[in-house]
């Protein structure tokens, strides 16, 4: 799993929040609700914002999806219209412009192949403006679409791929779309989040490659993601926490035990995890058993919601209709 990488800001606040008492310097944070889905945008507007959340400046928005969103076409087609309604302040196109859309990671692991399936159900009309202008409607945008692979498959980087068709083709814009490895097992396939500051593919399973940003590019790069897995030591992290947060209430306030559990550093327990786990499982990462059913979902609300965003002449009905 070459492409997976970490790049979780909203726990970047979260954590900054904690030692911070709620404020943020350089940093402006806004939580909504669309129905059962949740939405949080953290934008880091300067440099003390930056250091403090070790993000560039930039957007980024974590969508939460409700658990049942896998097997409820209508719940899927609301998150699918949320994820536009993000994207289409990031994208910033007109009908003449083209984008182009990416899909990191490898089609033959499961949890790493979020990119390859969501662009096999993209609405790609870079062709048809060209071949046949009059028989396509002028106000559809052109998209066009890659799959680089991975370097352990390809032998070449991501990143330089995608910079020859950047050069050839010269689009306005890139989308990328990558499985993510998560610091929060509740956060496994329960989160959409988007950024408009790049990318750093295989970050998150110490395989960082080339960075995908308008910075190596030249053009704005938004990166969409979905944490799949998680590595053993947060999941063994994780589930201490939990095991001590239950006992914390159960034991009496004041009391030795309680004083004990409550002065656990949460830091160094992690570290502690990390080096006894690391000579018996490496690097392992986990990931739910039916992540088959669940990459096939997600790959269908995320492709949805760029169609949406960048065609926005069409209604999901009409974008499905020339999918299908």
């Amino acid at each position: 799993m070459k492409n997976i990488r970490t790049d979780l800001a909203i726990e970047a606040k979260e954590i900054y929040q904690k030692e911070n008492n709620g404020q943020y310097p350089g940093v402006e944070v806004e939580e909504q609700e669309e129905g059962d889905i949740k939405v949080t945008t953290v934008r880091i507007v300067d440099e003390i914002g930056e250091r403090a959340m070790g993000k560039p400046i930039g957007n980024y928005v974590t969508i939460d999806i409700p658990q049942v969103t896998h097997y409820d076409s209508d719940i899927m087609d609301e998150v699918s219209e949320v994820l536009a309604k993000a994207l289409i302040p990031m994208i910033k196109l007109d009908k003449s412009m083209t984008a182009l859309v990416v899909g990191l990671g490898n089609s033959n692991i499961t949890p790493d192949a979020l990119g390859p399936k969501v662009i096999s159900r993209l609405m790609v009309t870079r062709h048809l403006k060209e071949l046949v202008p009059d028989s396509i409607d002028e106000d559809i945008r052109p998209v066009c679409a890659l799959t680089p692979g991975v370097l352990g498959t390809t032998g070449i980087e991501t990143g330089e791929i995608i910079r020859a068709v950047v050069d050839k083709i010269k689009p306005n814009i890139i989308i990328c779309i990558d499985a993510l490895a998560s610091r929060k097992m509740e956060r496994v396939n329960r989160t959409v989040q988007i950024g408009d500051t790049g990318i750093s593919p295989g970050s998150g399973v110490g395989n960082k490659r080339m960075e995908i940003s308008k910075r190596t590019l030249g053009i704005p790069v938004i990166a969409i993601g979905v944490p799949t897995v998680v590595d053993a030591a947060t999941m063994a992290n994780d589930t201490i926490d939990l095991a001590i947060d239950e006992m914390i209430k159960q034991a009496k306030s004041g009391g030795e035990f309680y004083n004990m559990l409550k002065s656990i550093d949460k830091n160094e327990k992690q570290r502690m995890i990390e080096e006894i786990l690391n000579p018996y499982v490496g690097s392992l990462m986990v990931t739910p058993k039916e992540v088959d059913l669940v990459i096939d979902s997600l790959s269908k609300v995320i492709a949805n919601g760029i169609n949406i965003a960048l065609q926005p002449a069409l209604g999901l009905e009409d974008i499905n209709r020339y999918i299908n």
